[in-house]
């Protein structure tokens, strides 16, 4: 399993932000056509997977996670054959955007119940730490590698080294030995399993904050992505590589963070992390050209991805243990579709607001909203409920 994670994630951070950089140098996109290409592909595909959770839930996890790797895999591997044969359109881009995506929440619901079934509940945290160490360590090596591919082969050689990364993926879920037993069967899919991951999470007093919160930051993150590939890229002048090793060699914090998360098991944990990660992105509104200018990136994505690194394994094991066995797979869906349909909008609103205000402008406004985040995490004081006064006893006769 963790061989299998392992080799998407490099195949995923090889191809970081693949797609726009196709847009942006062989389609000649504009910010407002970059964020329409991440915004429909995250929307698209989250509406197709709404149905997946109830569906993933009542199968096996392994075979679902296999076939969404193989599709990945098939899918992706169409936009290099379309580059090479000077047949790419950005619909074909849209569309395989929306085929990956759909797959993705597919396969971090599946993975999430299989994960739950495979480590004990005490190691939860530890395995959560190794899967984000993992992460960190290919975000590190994986964009260098990818900037240094695309000026010397194009960009969509990344694309094939990420397809490449879902085979691999499906070859290390076929290994794992073991059988796994069968969920209950559900010949219907109804609404009610649906809508059921929601109901979960919002009438859960500790799973509510958590979830608007991720929710909220990733978005707001991630809105600003494609406007930054455009403000470094067009506007300032770096190359692909100075581009991806700004994003990548910081995430050697996310490395230290999730190395840091096993040792650090204070009841706070979430609050503090989740307060840092919240003030990184205000400044890279004042990114210039040059050397300084590429010194401020690495620094604030170097404080934020290390208070994500330490984020990340407590929020993902404090979900899984707030979340019964039998709504896992419809609770991750939930939380996924609900996180890529707001990516989706941010980002296509961002880019709108880009196309007005400006670029930097957009991105001050993201970093400074950023900044309110961390009021969801602060949990309220219970005031403790007085213990009823008993009546006095009737006199004796």
């Amino acid at each position: 399993m963790w061989a299998a994670y392992a080799a998407s994630t490099f195949g995923t951070w090889i191809a970081f932000d693949a797609f726009p950089l196709i847009a942006i140098l062989v389609l000649d996109a504009g910010p407002a056509a970059v964020s329409a290409l991440a915004a429909a592909g995250l929307a698209v595909g989250a509406l197709v997977a709404i149905p997946l959770g109830p569906w993933v839930e009542f199968r096996r996890k392994r075979p679902v996670m296999i076939a969404t790797d193989l599709v990945r895999f098939v899918a992706l591997l169409t936009v290099p054959i379309a580059v090479w044969m000077g047949w790419l359109t950005f619909t074909h881009l849209v569309l395989v955007s929306v085929l990956v995506a759909a797959c993705g929440i597919a396969f971090r619901a599946a993975s999430g119940a299989y994960v739950k079934g495979l480590v004990p509940p005490d190691e939860l945290l530890r395995a959560n730490a190794r899967f984000e160490s993992t992460n960190w360590t290919a975000a590190v090596l994986g964009p260098p590698l990818g900037g240094a591919a695309i000026g010397l082969l194009g960009p969509a050689v990344t694309v094939v080294a990420n397809a490449a990364s879902f085979a691999l993926s499906a070859l290390g879920l076929r290994a794992i030995g073991g059988g796994e037993p069968a969920p209950a069967p559900r010949p219907t899919t109804q609404l009610s399993d649906v809508l059921e991951g929601w109901r979960f999470i919002l009438g859960d007093p500790d799973l509510r904050p958590l979830f608007l919160n991720t929710v909220l930051v990733s978005g707001l993150i991630l809105a600003t992505a494609p406007l930054m590939a455009v403000l470094m890229l067009s506007e300032l002048g770096f190359s692909p590589f100075a581009y991806a090793v700004a994003f990548g060699v910081p995430c050697v914090g996310g490395i230290i963070g999730a190395r840091l998360a096993r040792r650090w098991t204070s009841g706070r944990v979430l609050l503090v992390a989740g307060t840092l990660r919240a003030c990184c992105s205000l400044p890279l509104a004042f990114v210039m050209p040059g050397p300084g200018g590429l010194a401020l990136v690495l620094a604030t994505q170097f404080a934020l991805v290390t208070s994500m690194g330490v984020f990340m394994p407590h929020f993902a094991t404090r979900r899984l243990q707030l979340t019964p066995d039998d709504r896992i797979a419809r609770t991750l869906a939930a939380w996924n579709v609900t996180s890529n349909l707001t990516i989706a909008v941010l980002t296509a609103a961002w880019g709108v607001l880009a196309a007005v205000i400006g670029l930097r402008e957009a991105v001050a406004a993201a970093g400074a909203l950023l900044l309110l985040t961390p009021l969801l995490l602060v949990r309220p004081r219970r005031v403790p409920t007085p213990s009823p006064v008993p009546a006095p006893a009737p006199p004796s006769r």
